[in-house]
């Protein structure tokens, strides 16, 4: 499994990023894909989560309502898209996808077993 970040960069505070995963090398159609960020000198977060087997979601409470994850199942694609970026949200974001039957966000990003690459965010002040 291979899945490869874009769409991070430098964006003012308030400003909107809208990250992609493209996905690549599984046949499954159950999984849960989700973002977790890593903040110089902070533990990883888990910000968001989709499942396709159960078509739940999870937002990080730091992030609900300014942030939307969806997928392309055509294009094997995950999105985040980060509107009213504040300055706390520049990281390391990570895609990441866990496969198998009865996956789900319900309570929180599941353990990932495929990580990405990572793609950096910095929102300035």
């Amino acid at each position: 499994v291979q899945l490869v970040e874009s769409g991070g960069g430098l964006v003012q505070a308030g400003g909107s990023l809208r990250l992609s995963c493209a996905a690549s090398g599984f046949s499954s159609d159950d999984y849960a894909i989700g973002w977790v960020r890593q903040a110089p000198g902070k533990e990883g977060e888990g910000v968001s989560c989709i499942s396709s087997s159960d078509g739940s979601t999870y937002y990080a409470d730091s992030v609900k309502g300014r942030f939307t994850v969806s997928t392309d199942n055509a294009q094997k694609t995950a999105y985040l898209q980060m509107n009213r970026l504040k300055p706390e949200d520049t990281a390391v974001y990570y895609c990441a996808a866990v496969f198998g039957s009865g996956v789900s966000c319900v309570k929180g990003p599941p353990p990932f077993g495929s990580w990405g690459q990572g793609t950096r965010v910095t929102v300035s002040s």
